[in-house]
Formats: structure tokens, C-alpha cells, sequence
């Protein structure tokens, strides 16, 4: 089951797991839509991999699997390409 992590790990935004403006890669790294655009360029910062639309949960389905609370952010911020 994917962690839904609250957050864009460049910029901080939330991204509830129902969010459909959150973006993951392979290992669940988290980003926001306008940071994967620009300036991480659909690709993950961490691991090199493909930057994807992560599936939203269906409300009732976040009662009982809530997303995960770990906020982790970048100190660093966005990297540049």
C-alpha cells in the first residue's frame, strides 16, 4: 500500500492523499505538480527515476488507510538541472 505522504519534498506544499496534483517516483519520493515541472523536470531528485501521478484514495478508503504524517522536506530545496 503506497505511504501518501503529506507533502511536496521540495516546496513543503500539502498533498493530501486525495490530492491530484501529487507526483511520486518508483521509491514513493513526493512532489508537488509545479515543482516536477519546474524545475525537477519529471524526474526524481533522489533516485534519477520518472516523476508519475500518484493515485488518489478514495475518502472512505483514507478513514481506514489514512495517508502517512511524515512530512520530509529538502533543507536544500529544488534542485536545478
Amino acid at each position: 500500500m503506497l505511504e501518501l505522504r503529506p507533502n511536496c519534498e521540495c516546496c513543503g506544499c500539502d498533498l493530501p492523499g486525495d490530492s491530484k496534483d501529487a507526483l511520486i517516483c518508483s521509491f514513493e519520493c513526493t512532489f508537488c505538480r509545479a515543482c516536477s515541472e519546474q524545475p525537477l523536470k519529471g524526474q526524481c531528485p533522489n533516485c534519477g527515476g520518472e516523476l508519475v501521478k500518484r493515485p488518489a484514495r478514495a475518502a472512505e478508503k483514507l478513514i481506514k488507510y489514512p495517508a502517512s504524517t511524515q512530512r520530509i522536506v529538502k533543507a536544500q530545496g529544488c534542485p536545478t538541472h
